[in-house]
């Protein structure tokens, strides 16, 4: 097991990914780190570790698409170029999100009969873990997009967290069929009518953090504005809490008493804890982080990418969808007759 571990891009800077590297390292997970090798002193003489030079690097300012075609050396193009030269088995990245998904897309291609790969997070919500999809890939979608990305987080909820029959739901503004744009309405007719899945209907953004449904399906653009208020509010809910535990003394008597519930409710929904988004569809495994993830954060997506390639992510996920006649199935060529 190797994974190729992009060392540039996060906001913390250079010490996150030598932590993370040495406590994923620690699991025996091998790693090939691309980055400055000055950047990432002691890492060399870590087991199973090796540093790969490459000190060009894309912002996240840049253009994605133009800047991987553009930057061959930089270090996510070169860490995915080694995916699918077969020298790494995942790759895993924290820098540009954009650059990310272009230099994975490039190099590892599309699953056979995917139309588009979509970004899968693990929502660390009270009411259970959630895959959400997709939170970025594409803005714009048409329900055979949306009903792909419900095979496919079906298959990898099953594959790779081990729920059994995983719910599949679309995110809506109201549970009713009929509810929600064309585009929405026509993706829960096709999937009401599918197999290979179970289908629990529509649910509406609030019911999310209760875990109504084991997988939520939409479109990019929605994904990514749900995901960053839910983070957004449970940074500010955390906030107020430490500030009214503060408040006057009997707050903090109280504070001290409901700590350690507190401290569990923090690590939940810690986005530290999920390692990160995978893209799913794709040939290989390719896991972002999120850019401010900390060291134990960039444990957990190598953590993440390595057991996606154990559980045999990509290979369960494509017998899922071609069982549910999503895929076409793949032809056999008739035997040359030799005279």
């Amino acid at each position: 097991m190797i994974v190729a571990l992009d060392a540039h891009g996060t906001d913390a800077g250079p010490e996150v990914i030598v932590e993370g590297a040495r406590a994923a390292a620690a699991d025996g997970i091998a790693l090939r780190v691309f980055g400055e090798p000055g950047e990432l002193a002691g890492l060399e003489q870590v087991e199973g570790v090796e540093v790969v030079p490459a000190a060009q690097r894309i912002a996240n300012e840049e253009e994605p698409v133009r800047a991987v075609r553009a930057k061959p050396e930089a270090s996510i193009v070169r860490a995915a170029a080694d995916v699918a030269a077969g020298r790494s088995d995942a790759l895993v990245s924290a820098g540009s999100t954009g650059a990310a998904m272009a230099a994975s897309l490039f190099a590892l291609k599309r699953m056979r009969g995917v139309h588009r790969p979509a970004l899968a997070a693990q929502l660390p919500v009270p009411g259970g873990p959630v895959l959400f999809l997709d939170i970025g890939a594409n803005a714009e979608v048409q329900p055979r997009h949306l009903v792909q990305f419900a095979y496919l987080g079906s298959a990898f909820s099953q594959a790779v967290l081990g729920v059994i029959q995983p719910r599949v739901a679309l995110l809506s503004n109201g549970e009713e069929a009929g509810k929600g744009t064309q585009v929405v309405v026509e993706a829960h007719e096709q999937l009401a009518a599918t197999r290979g899945i179970r289908f629990a209907g529509n649910v509406e953004g609030r019911d999310i953090p209760a875990g109504a449904a084991d997988v939520v399906v939409t479109d990019g653009f929605t994904g990514n504005v749900a995901l960053k208020l839910m983070e957004g509010t449970a940074r500010m809910f955390a906030g107020e809490v430490r500030e009214a535990a503060r408040s006057n003394p009997l707050a903090i008597a109280g504070g001290l008493l409901l700590r350690p519930a507190l401290g569990g409710l923090r690590r939940q929904l810690d986005p530290n804890v999920s390692g990160g988004a995978i893209m799913l569809g794709l040939r290989g495994v390719a896991v972002i982080g999120h850019g401010s993830s900390s060291g134990e954060g960039i444990a957990n997506a190598v953590r993440l990418a390595a057991r996606a390639v154990e559980e045999r992510a990509v290979e369960r996920t494509e017998a899922l969808l071609e069982a549910g006649g999503v895929l076409r199935r793949r032809r056999r060529r008739p035997p040359v007759e030799v005279s």
